[in-house]
């Protein structure tokens, strides 16, 4: 496994897989891999033969009064699990690469409409950071495919529709959430919660669950079901940001005739923010 940080370096490697004609997967990553990152990697093997990481905290998708400083860095053990894996690079860049200027006089990327809203509402600037980071990342590895996970299935659209809107000839694939035993979604930041914080962790997933049933058994009521789960975890002891039936397609807000939907939620427990997703398909005819 090669460990490229310079850009040049990068650009060069590229190259020599182009004249190969190489097919090249890109699976980007902040770093602190887990198992869900480790099944991207392996989902990203089947899908081309060159297969670059790319680890980098990006400090523009960080609020000021959010854990960029704290986020968990794990680059050692990240390392051996991605090159015992067989992966071509680790690719990491350095901040002063990614961002040769200062913030104020850097050029964004931005998707309106779908940056704004659940996430983006809590999150200030959060999804311009992730567009821009995403857009360099694409242009600097050249990938044919790119792989994210539906955990972050905001993310996943607002990357969808950057790369629709700016026509990027790469396929984005996205992989369903892994799990923990318990039904929580696996995230870097599921290490700052407490013992007793993990053990109430997994009423997350529950309640989604509970709100999917619901929905297949034939309630409509979006709103009174989104109150019902928020206040379910509220009791639990979580912080609730949102809980929010959506069309699947674009986020919107559902009609009653609208079949393929996602359930998204929200909330902190303790010092992490966890989020999570469900897809749910109704018979139209229910």
């Amino acid at each position: 496994m090669h460990t490229v940080s310079h850009v040049a370096s990068m650009y060069e490697l590229i190259r020599a897989w182009r004249r190969h004609g190489e097919v090249i997967a890109l699976v980007p990553t902040m770093g602190n891999l887990h198992a869900g990152h480790l099944h991207l990697v392996e989902e990203a093997q089947r899908e081309a033969r060159r297969v670059v990481v790319s680890l980098f905290v990006n400090p523009l998708q960080f609020g000021p009064t959010e854990d960029f400083a704290a986020y968990p860095r794990t680059i050692e053990e990240d390392s051996a699990r991605l090159k015992a894996l067989g992966v071509d690079v680790l690719f990491m860049p350095t901040v002063a690469d990614m961002y040769p200027r200062p913030t104020q006089a850097l050029t964004f990327v931005e998707v309106p409409g779908l940056s704004d809203e659940l996430c983006g509402q809590f999150r200030p600037g959060h999804f311009r950071g992730v567009a821009t980071v995403v857009m360099k990342l694409f242009n600097l590895v050249q990938p044919d495919v790119a792989l994210f996970g539906e955990k972050d299935f905001q993310q996943l659209m607002v990357i969808r529709r950057m790369v629709a809107d700016l026509n990027l000839p790469i396929r984005i694939v996205g992989v369903p959430t892994v799990r923990e035993g318990d039904g929580l979604a696996m995230s870097s930041r599921n290490s700052y919660l407490s013992a007793d914080e993990r053990c109430l962790a997994g009423q997350l997933y529950a309640r989604l669950s509970w709100v999917a049933e619901a929905l297949t058994q034939g309630r409509r009521d979006f709103t009174d079901i989104e109150q019902a789960c928020s206040r379910a975890l509220e009791h639990t002891g979580f912080k609730v940001d949102y809980v929010a039936i959506r069309r699947r397609e674009d986020l919107g807000i559902p009609a009653m005739a609208d079949s393929a939907l996602v359930v998204l939620a929200a909330a902190r427990l303790g010092r992490a923010r966890l989020i999570d997703n469900l897809r749910v398909d109704l018979d139209q005819g229910s």
